[in-house]
């Protein structure tokens, strides 16, 4: 008897998916602001070249993993029935397949090649004996690494805007729906 008191007083799961949903997307979009304006201009600025490539190629898989994982999360949250009630309406969805399609990209594609790219120049840059960045006597190889790593990571910048720009469109349909009591 005392259990099914208890029971009845806990809150329906339709009921947590609204809060965990807000937490989720404040969480998406706060680690999307914070890692793409704020740690990596700092990290540039406050770093010698050489440690924030080594800061760069480790935090961005990370990143991007996070990212996706918390788009999902968001996802799953969606009030009342997670990814159902999602798909309803085409305005909601839709910011959805943009940034889950350029963050995968990110994740699996264009991350990955990037970092590549870079640890393929660092050791180019042992083989050549001299940085990528020096003008003169620069190898035909070392300017093929140079080309590829400006077209990934150019792509990866954009693709992760345009995430953030499709979290923002998304955010911006969550607001409008918010409603508030004006007791």
């Amino acid at each position: 008897m005392a259990l099914t008191g208890i029971l009845n007083h806990l809150p329906s799961p339709a009921s947590i998916l609204a809060p965990l949903h807000i937490l989720a997307y404040s969480a998406l979009l706060g680690t999307e602001l914070y890692q793409s304006f704020i740690m990596t201009k700092i990290a540039h600025q406050a770093l010698p070249r050489s440690a924030f490539t080594t800061l760069q190629k480790r935090i961005f898989p990370i990143y991007f993993r996070i990212q996706s994982l918390l788009l999902i999360v968001t996802a799953i949250t969606y009030p009342s029935r997670g990814p159902l009630s999602l798909f309803q309406q085409k305005q909601d969805w839709i910011p959805w397949l943009v940034a889950g399609l350029t963050a995968s990209l990110n994740l699996f594609i264009y991350g990955p090649r990037t970092r590549q790219i870079m640890i393929d120049r660092i050791h180019q840059e042992t083989i050549d004996g001299r940085k990528h960045a020096d003008l003169e006597g620069t190898t035909p190889d070392m300017l093929r690494l140079n080309r590829a790593f400006s077209g990934a990571h150019a792509m990866s910048i954009h693709l992760n805007i345009i995430t953030i720009g499709a979290t923002l469109w998304y955010g911006w349909r969550l607001a409008s729906k918010l409603k508030f009591d004006s007791t």
